[in-house]
């Protein structure tokens, strides 16, 4: 990772991101406003361990934490790793989605490209296009690409309408590189006008509705990440998991796998 921008100019970058002020972000971090101001207009350069802590109150991820680290002099502070040698966190990833079986499970990173899935999950991307399922498999373009799932899935405005959301706030949060293009990319797609089976649902959450070769899936998922991460890989991992939404959904995924 280069990057030719000064550090205090990332440093207030961030804390703009945040909507946070000056002072606030000096008092909770422990130095003077002066400071920081100093810090953002170059006229001081931080420490290694004055960017830790500005970056903790930030809430700044840790691939851009190695940015601001090589901004002011220093060398990048956070590993990246891949997935095969994360150790326990790996074996951890594996347990979630074997165990997550016969309901789908997958795991990916900041940018949703498909790290791991287990067999539930493989088997819905089997039949689609080999565009779409050249390495790295990005999972949203996938789901929402014309020729992807997009054509089975039943509430297709809802739900994109839904992942769209999700996106945006994540680049906001974030701000990792290439979400803004993927996020181009998918408004682009469209999506027809909703249609009943939509809007008539008394659901919890907002659904993933699946037509299958077995019959019509209802899905709810929740996200999982590893708390604390020092590794950059695993500070961008995130772990999906489909839970049924109806009965007979769990009664057809059981009913799959024997």
């Amino acid at each position: 990772m280069v990057t030719s921008e000064p550090v205090g100019l990332l440093v207030r970058r961030w804390r703009q991101r945040r909507n946070r002020s000056q002072m606030d972000v000096a008092l909770a971090a422990n130095l003077s406003t002066r400071h920081l101001s100093c810090i953002e207009t170059g006229r001081a350069t931080p420490s290694r361990n004055m960017i830790e802590r500005l970056c903790d109150e930030l809430d700044v991820p840790l691939r851009e934490r190695n940015a601001l680290h090589l901004a002011a002099g220093f060398a990048p502070l956070h590993l990246e790793r891949p997935l095969a040698d994360l150790g326990a966190a790996r074996t951890a990833v594996e347990a979630v989605l074997a165990g997550h079986e016969p309901s789908p499970a997958l795991a990916v990173n900041v940018r949703w490209e498909l790290l791991a899935a287990n067999r539930a999950a493989t088997a819905f991307f089997a039949d689609l296009p080999a565009p779409l399922l050249t390495p790295p498999v990005n999972v949203l373009r996938a789901t929402l690409h014309p020729d992807g799932l997009a054509p089975r899935i039943r509430n297709l405005t809802q739900w994109r309408a839904h992942v769209l959301r999700r996106l945006r706030r994540q680049l906001a949060r974030t701000a990792a590189e290439g979400l803004t293009d993927l996020l181009a990319d998918l408004e682009s797609y469209g999506a027809p006008a909703a249609l009943p089976e939509e809007e008539n649902r008394d659901d919890f959450a907002v659904p993933l509705l699946l037509s299958s070769d077995h019959g019509d899936l209802a899905f709810l998922y929740t996200t999982t990440v590893f708390g604390s991460p020092r590794d950059v890989t695993l500070d961008e991992i995130a772990v999906e998991t489909f839970f049924p939404a109806d009965d007979a959904t769990a009664q057809l995924l059981t009913s799959v796998r024997r």
